[in-house]
């Protein structure tokens, strides 16, 4: 009887739910699934971080340069220099995540909770859910369905693994219930996701004032011209201090928590 009900059912076809026809169902269920899924986990507040997938940790990064070294792999030994140099985000990323989990949990209260969320991936994904994990912090992994990238990290809270297909719908779940936003050296992704918040926040997409920490600043210097921006009209000068740029852990710390405390971005952002 049971085997008769699926045959005849379009929500047990799959040829209906992954062809176009099913487009509107799959989008629905990105949106429904995560939401039962964090509302199961009481999850209210995220500290957002994003960044590039390629960064390794100093472990990896030494270990990957001395086997270049031993084999005498002379042709790769820069960009295995750049790593390991590089190497210094994740690690930092790591600790400021520790640091964030541990003084969420200080707070004593299930409402308060400030969950670090990542896009679930490998390098300072991994490291923000690292970070946490190994301060007993519940962590978050949207993760998204590619061909050349690995998703998901053994880190990620179980049950808080979340796959998706759709990257509107992903960076839909970065943004809902986030509180501040961290953002690393990285790539086209990076970019677009930090483009992104900033574009939300000045259409007033977004409500609620966010804080937005630019970790690195020689990178976020070189990478965009913020000034130049301001200087052709572009941007106004007032959009510049929607961003805190730093280099150091405990200062990205003190300004996101300082932050949340003296202002109540209480509930969705938008």
């Amino acid at each position: 009887m049971k085997k008769n009900i699926k045959k005849n059912r379009f929500y047990y076809d799959t040829d209906f739910l992954s062809g176009a026809s099913g487009r509107s169902v799959r989008i629905l269920s990105e949106y429904y699934g995560p939401l039962d899924r964090i509302k199961k986990n009481n999850i209210n507040n995220t500290i957002v971080f994003f960044g590039s997938a390629r960064l390794k940790s100093k472990e990896q990064a030494l270990k990957d340069l001395d086997l270049a070294k031993t084999n005498q792999d002379n042709s790769n030994i820069k960009s295995l220099e750049t790593d390991l140099k590089m190497s210094r985000y994740y690690e930092e990323a790591r600790q400021l995540a520790g640091k964030y989990s541990s003084w969420s949990k200080s707070l004593n209260s299930e409402n308060q909770e400030y969950i670090i969320c990542s896009g679930g991936g490998p390098g300072i994904m991994e490291a923000a859910n690292r970070g946490a994990a190994e301060a007993d912090g519940k962590n978050i992994g949207l993760t998204i369905s590619l061909p050349f990238e690995d998703s998901g990290n053994d880190w990620i809270s179980e049950g808080l693994n979340m796959k998706f297909h759709y990257f509107f719908m992903r960076k839909f779940w970065f943004l809902y219930h986030a509180k501040a936003i961290v953002v690393w050296p990285g790539g086209f992704g990076t970019l677009d996701e930090l483009m992104e918040v900033l574009t939300l926040i000045q259409t007033k997409k977004i409500m609620k004032r966010l804080p937005i920490v630019l970790y690195g600043k020689e990178f976020w210097e070189k990478v965009v011209n913020w000034d130049y921006l301001v200087e052709i009209g572009t941007i106004a000068e007032e959009d510049l201090d929607l961003l805190y740029f730093t280099d150091d852990v405990d200062d990205a710390f003190d300004y996101v928590t300082r932050f949340i405390k003296n202002n109540k971005i209480e509930g969705p952002i938008f």
